[in-house]
């Protein structure tokens, strides 16, 4: 009997085929003695859509929310479905004896299979491929020792209800804003608090109220001091307590009062998880959380030089111990050879804070594999994100970076001056970033003000007398908390439970996309929908707290200490109070992005939309449907009058050009004869006459060029 193996993708089919001997290619799916691998194209299972529950749904009425069908049915997916015919016909063969899933081992990937396996009601055995590469040494180890199916059941269970949880909320909550305020407005369990914790940082921008301080800094000959309170950072707000401070200290003398040293050790930073990886690469390349998924994959499928990329985990475990020489030989080259090869003369002995079973869940940290590399064939972006996780994989296996603290404390004429110096003793790890490891935390805090820390200090001694050169006041004023940039919003999404590693770059592409929240260079702000639609969802939904308990309990259910009929009937129950809400709203909804241009059908005015291709002008009304894009086109005719290049629009009558400043408007025809310029201006000059005062350019033009056509 043969056996079925289901990848999710074609180009990850295509390897286990190759490896595993599966070599008769047919168009959708690879035969071979043993293995038929065939693949998923992703999702060619979903959940039923509500028309498909009851035709009226099709219909999008107020009136009929919520829609909580009592048994939750599956659908083939439509785009999908010759993929999945293919897949059932396999499965059907009398030769086939029993499936493998090869779906990423995660989540979401034992979800897509499992519902796969139930529309084509499968009932013979299957066996689990759990890997975290996709190397032909992985794939082979990974098919020695194939897990049973049912050891993932809870696995599926918690998938399930994430699934119908996100139906029944984010489709009844949606469907309820959209027809309650007549607009496109989307809500979700997961999108809704994560657009509210941008908005919370909007109204902290707008409502805060700038100050203007100074800090006093002292040049003390041989070092420089900083001027602090007891308790206090050092902002002086009124004006002329700092300048009495000023005449104070200038020019007097005062003595060192301590000098504190204290040997500091830096342990490296820990391997990578996704939302890590996603931090590090915006805060040091600008990539968003979704560019960096993308790059990330290509690098694990079709370079094979990572492992696998969606985990949550940033520890290794005691099994891996004795591949880690090999991974670090294949990536002993070029730039890395240098700070490699040392490692590899030496025994590893990583510690916990590297190797950890207790914290690895399904996946072990990103590292490399054991693929020999290629930098060539690598692109500029997939070498940026590869460099990040091999200089992060062998710094790992360096000792802490140690250096000497010094804090000094000074008294001059009865206040305290500070001052704070480094001193590196041992680089350590960050020998693997050559010194130039730079860790932001969230890029939420800058240094407070008025410390003077960092710099090299003299050697200074307690009691040792010193006297104020000059005294310096430098003007600051108060900031605002910053934007979120990605970087800080997936660590906020991240401490709050809010999504998944695997989810959490897509929930934020989606906010763009629903034009909820917009790119302003590095940083995340609202838009005028997005502030008002997170007025309109009720209270619970704006915060994260309600999301992560569900998230939470999504964890328990995977484990086996949570059961999926109660937390999917507190989703019920939910659903209904969410709608109810919005159904009682008296709100308001007035569209921030009504344009100037007019619907030429129906005459109502268009809203301006952004694409990824630019603005587009789309039609309100239901039954209209009309768009068209909203950037300005400029045709190669210019005005008669100003020689200005003219807009290209489009009207009822077709297309037609019009100059913006002189109004002068021609008709765009296809069968028109062309026209040059010397004859245009020669047309223009002939009816310009007397007889001809009082039209205005756009009347002589139209007819200087209907007079050529008769000629």
């Amino acid at each position: 009997m043969k056996v079925i193996v289901l990848a999710e993708k074609p180009s990850v089919a295509k390897e286990i085929a190759r490896v595993m001997g599966s070599r008769e290619k047919q168009k959708n799916y690879f035969e071979g003695p043993k293995y038929i691998v065939t693949w998923a194209l992703g999702h060619l299972v979903g959940l039923a859509e509500p028309e498909d529950y009851d035709k009226k749904y099709q219909t999008w009425v107020l009136e009929d929310l919520p829609i909580l069908p009592d048994n939750t049915r599956l659908k083939v997916l439509k785009e999908t479905s010759h993929q999945f015919k293919t897949v059932q016909h396999l499965m059907k063969r009398p030769d086939v004896g029993e499936m493998i899933i090869a779906t990423d081992a995660a989540r979401e990937g034992e979800l897509l299979a499992r519902w796969i396996l139930k529309m084509a009601k499968w009932n013979k055995p299957f066996k689990r491929l759990w890997i975290s590469s996709q190397t032909d040494k992985a794939i082979k180890e990974g098919f020695a020792s194939l897990k049973p199916g049912q050891q993932f059941d809870r696995l599926y269970e918690s998938a399930r209800c994430r699934a119908e949880a996100d139906w029944m909320v984010g489709l009844n909550v949606t469907r309820a804003l959209t027809t309650k305020f007549n607009a496109q407005l989307s809500a979700g369990r997961v999108q809704t608090p994560t657009l509210g914790m941008i908005m919370d940082r909007e109204k902290e921008i707008v409502n805060f109220r700038s100050q203007e301080y100074e800090t006093l800094q002292a040049d003390l000959g041989s070092f420089e001091v900083s001027w602090r309170p007891a308790g206090g950072d050092g902002r002086l707000f009124e004006k002329d307590k700092a300048a009495k401070l000023k005449q104070k200290l200038e020019g007097s003398t005062g003595k060192i009062v301590s000098v504190k040293k204290s040997e500091k050790t830096e342990p490296h930073p820990l391997a990578y998880d996704l939302t890590e990886l996603q931090r590090d690469a915006n805060r040091r390349f600008g990539f968003s959380a979704k560019q960096t998924s993308n790059v990330l994959q290509r690098l694990y499928e079709q370079h094979k030089l990572v492992t696998y990329p969606r985990t949550d985990s940033r520890y290794l475990t005691s099994d891996m111990v004795g591949t880690l020489k090999e991974r670090l030989s294949s990536i002993a080259i070029g730039p890395y050879a240098s700070i490699a090869r040392p490692l590899l003369r030496k025994n590893l002995s990583p510690g916990k804070r590297v190797v950890d079973d207790s914290k690895v869940t399904d996946h072990h940290a990103i590292i490399p594999t054991e693929q020999t590399v290629l930098l060539n064939q690598l692109s500029v972006d997939e070498r940026k994100l590869y460099d990040l996780i091999v200089r992060r994989f062998i710094s790992l296996f360096y000792p802490p970076a140690r250096y000497d603290n010094v804090s000094v404390t000074v008294q001059i004429e009865g206040e305290q001056l500070y001052a704070k110096g480094t001193t590196i003793k041992d680089s350590g790890w960050r020998e693997v970033y050559g010194g130039d490891y730079d860790d932001d935390a969230d890029d939420e805090q800058d240094d407070a003000p008025g410390q003077s820390s960092g710099k090299l200090l003299p050697e200074l001694r307690e009691g040792e007398s010193v006297k104020v050169v000059r005294c310096v006041l430098k003007p600051g004023r108060t900031q605002p908390p910053k934007r979120y940039n990605e970087a800080a919003l997936l660590s906020q999404m991240e401490k709050h439970g809010l999504g998944t590693p695997a989810t959490r770059a897509d929930i934020i592409e989606k906010l763009v996309s629903s034009d909820t929240i917009e790119r302003q260079g590095q940083s995340l702000h609202p838009t005028g929908k997005g502030k008002q639609l997170i007025e309109l969802v009720a209270p619970e939904l704006r915060t994260p707290e309600l999301t992560a308990r569900w998230e939470a309990e999504l964890e328990r259910i995977a484990k086996g200490q949570g059961k999926p009929e109660p937390f999917l009937r507190g989703i019920r129950d939910m659903t209904k109070k969410l709608v109810t809400d919005v159904k009682g709203s008296e709100a308001e909804y007035k569209p921030h992005n009504v344009s100037n241009s007019h619907c030429p059908d129906c005459g109502t005015r268009l809203l301006e939309k952004k694409t990824k291709r630019g603005k587009l002008l789309v039609c309100p009304s239901d039954d209209c449907g009309y768009k068209r894009s909203g950037e300005k086109r400029l045709s190669n005719r210019r005005c008669p009058q100003c020689h200005k290049k003219m807009e290209m629009k489009e009207g009822k009558a077709g297309l037609f050009v019009q100059c913006l400043g002189c109004g002068i408007t021609e008709t765009l025809k296809k069968d028109a004869k062309h026209v040059n310029k010397r004859e245009e201006r020669k047309l223009v000059q002939q009816y310009s006459k007397p007889e001809f005062i009082g039209s205005n350019l756009g009347d002589l033009l139209k007819a200087a060029l209907e007079q050529k056509g008769k000629e």
